[in-house]
């Protein structure tokens, strides 16, 4: 009888085991999820919450502190140009995001923060990510970061940056910028052992080491980028690894709310709930739509699925010469489209390509058309052009920050106890009609976002340098001299001026007055900032 109890606990020849991550996607819970002849869930669940409560791993939420920028936009062209509302919206939004002003305050709180409440937890060895929102946005994080512990002479608070391919920054031409230059020659290989020294504390990302990367170490986490969903959970779970004397993590988020992350993690907290199954009939009505564009038709998809099939296993070079031409026909029609026709047709395709692949696997389809389809689909996918033209809607020279206020909304933990989750949802969408890009005016833009994000502004917080310009214009002797003078001349003598200037104006920004004052770098390019302004705006005025 003991003998039969072990051999019933010994490995089984026709049992298997699976081990899921703890986040769940929806087509991972229906393949899986099929109930046995009990009716019971093949499951056990090992939840978020019996992990933390066990010892296993951190709550990253436990010391959660969230940030609002404040700011206040204003027009400076004569003219009120329209603008394609969405585009310019996000123009906007990323010239705040990556304006110096902004990531000044930001680099200030993070490293004054890491100083006074990271740096010396874990016996001195605690590490912080900072995970910003683009290549470039590391890039100038990276360097600011840098500027700043250099300005405030901080020992011990080594950084590395972590983002792929070559950057330019369209600020700084002929600037190039790559992840192994800026990390003084550190191979992308070398980067989490290096890291792992005692003398390197803050890790500044762009896409990279957001899943996946495990460092007991790391404590706290500087979030400069929007997160959502699985993203999130995924991003700051990085900080939920056990390590003797972590007791406690820090998140400081500077771009997301605390409601965001709460559904971002509630999913995942305890048992994750499915949505509504996926309707199989969704992909007939969707071939038919793709259909009605006439961008391709059913000959095209039946010509390229005879020569796919015919040698899938050791396609000719004649063979990859006709699917391409037939697919580049295909990308023709297409980019002869408008654009907003291009963007809903690419993501119907996308639509049909991730419908079909998950309900594959649960419908055994005898309609060989929907597979010819899906492998048509797939091929014109990886041919179609990137999303958009190629060039990036820009409007840093239209606007200018006038008003600008970081401050601190809330700080504490976010309990996952309370509330019900919302289930993850499958693909069950057919590719619906994207709403146009309505075109409006610049300045009903500017207003519009202004009373979204405006406050109300005393005078220091008022942009210092704009302050600085304003009283040189209205000042006659720099005036004058700007007008009398080339730029070079000017320059000279604005520099002999400068100092009084500052020395006006130091009770508007006494931290940037004392940089002017004490770094010589600084100064050097906030003397060049404002005599081409000074010197632009004097001889503009004396045109009009």
């Amino acid at each position: 009888e003991v003998l039969r109890d072990a051999l019933q606990r010994a490995r089984q020849p026709n049992l298997s085991f699976f081990a899921f991550t703890a986040t769940p996607k929806f087509k991972t819970k229906a393949l899986f999820d099929e109930p046995g002849p009990s009716g019971a869930s093949p499951f056990h669940e090992y939840s978020m919450r019996q992990a933390i409560e066990e010892g296993f791993v951190m709550d990253v939420l436990q010391n959660y502190t969230t940030y609002k920028r404040f700011f206040g936009l204003i027009k400076q062209v004569e003219n009120d140009p329209n603008v394609p509302h969405r585009k310019a919206a996000k123009a906007l939004t990323r010239y705040l995001e990556l304006h110096p002003v902004n990531i000044e305050q930001v680099v200030t709180v993070i490293v004054e923060h890491f100083r006074l409440n990271v740096m010396h937890e874990l016996g001195g060895r605690a590490k912080a990510m900072v995970v910003t929102g683009s290549r470039l946005a590391a890039v100038r994080y990276k360097l600011a970061f840098d500027r700043y512990i250099a300005y405030r002479g901080y020992a011990g608070i080594r950084s590395l940056v972590a983002f792929s391919g070559t950057v330019e920054d369209p600020k700084d031409p002929g600037s190039s910028y790559t992840e192994v230059a800026m990390n003084d020659g550190l191979s992308e290989l070398e980067l989490p052992e290096t890291f792992q020294r005692d003398d390197f504390r803050v890790l500044l990302v762009a896409e990279k080491y957001q899943t996946g990367f495990d460092q007991p170490l790391l404590q706290t986490m500087y979030v400069v980028k929007r997160l959502a969903g699985v993203q999130a959970v995924q991003t700051l779970s990085r900080l939920n690894r056990i390590s003797p004397g972590k007791s406690r993590i820090f998140v400081l988020d500077f771009a997301n709310e605390e409601r965001e992350i709460y559904e971002a993690f509630k999913p995942y907290y305890e048992t994750t709930p499915v949505g509504e199954n996926a309707d199989p009939h969704r992909l007939s009505q969707l071939q038919h739509v793709l259909l009605e564009w006439a961008i391709f038709a059913p000959a095209d998809v039946a010509a390229f699925a005879e020569v796919w099939y015919r040698g899938k296993r050791n396609h000719s070079v004649e063979d990859h010469r006709v699917m391409n031409a037939l697919l580049d026909a295909v990308v023709q029609r297409f980019q002869d489209c408008e654009e907003e026709d291009r963007e809903q047709f690419r993501g119907q395709l996308r639509s049909y390509r991730n419908l079909y692949a998950f309900l594959s696997q649960i419908i055994p389809y005898q309609d060989t058309d929907l597979e010819r389809l899906y492998t048509f689909v797939r091929n014109l996918l990886a041919k179609l052009p990137p999303q958009g033209d190629g060039q990036a809607f820009i409007l840093d020279d239209e606007v200018a920050l006038r008003f600008f206020r970081l401050q601190q909304v809330r700080e504490g933990s976010i309990n996952l106890s309370h509330g019900d989750a919302a289930p993850l949802k499958g693909p069950t969408d057919v590719g619906t009609a994207r709403a146009k890009d309505k075109d409006v005016s610049l300045s009903s833009l500017i207003e519009r976002l202004n009373e979204r994000f405006g406050t109300n502004f005393t005078e220091s917080d008022e942009l210092f340098f704009d302050q600085i310009r304003v009283s040189a214009e209205h000042d006659e002797n720099i005036a004058a001299a700007a007008r009398a003078n080339n730029f070079a001349n000017f320059s000279a003598y604005l520099d002999r001026v400068l100092d009084e200037l500052f020395i006006e104006r130091m009770e508007g920004n006494e931290e940037i007055f004392s940089r002017v004052m004490t770094d010589a770098e600084f100064r050097s390019a906030a003397h060049g900032h404002l005599a081409r302004e000074i010197f632009r705006r004097v001889r503009e005025e004396d045109v009009l």
